[in-house]
């Protein structure tokens, strides 16, 4: 999502020349979950203080961006942002951008539920599933993939 380019495959991303972020498209219940403890979930998750980076993966496709729906959206988005800020929550600035969503490119299909299919592998093992111990800790059964 997010970019200039009139098609988003995995490669053309991974190239650097369409703009576009590798992305989660959220589908929520909010009696079940409000918006804003999904802002939380997503500032646990990943580094909003690494400009166009996410631990060893680097380029624009990895900035830091939280593309909103509605202008609720976006207001508790900037909210969330300088209640963390203020508070001091990280220890450099937040550098998460707050976009309006645009056309949501789905993955191709070997890269869709790539947790659930490769959990065995390095980067699933040491990156994603201590994250996914602290949100079950913190959130319990309400999120689910």
């Amino acid at each position: 999502m997010g970019g200039r380019a009139e098609q988003a495959t995995y490669h053309l991303v991974c190239n650097g020349d369409t703009g576009h972020v590798e992305v989660v498209r959220v589908t929520f219940d909010p009696e079940q979950i409000s918006y804003r403890e999904l802002l939380d979930v997503f500032f646990a998750v990943h580094d909003p203080t690494t400009l166009n980076r996410q631990g060893n993966d680097a380029g624009e496709q990895y900035r830091s961006v939280i593309f909103y729906n509605e202008e609720e959206q976006r207001r508790t988005a900037e909210d969330a942002v300088a209640e963390m800020t203020a508070a001091k929550l990280f220890s450099q600035p937040i550098v998460t951008a707050i976009e309006p969503a645009g056309e949501f490119f789905a993955a191709e299909d070997y890269h869709r539920n790539y947790y659930n299919e490769n959990s065995h592998q390095p980067y699933c093992m040491f990156t994603i599933s201590p994250k996914l111990v602290k949100l079950e800790k913190k959130f319990g059964g309400r999120l689910r993939a």
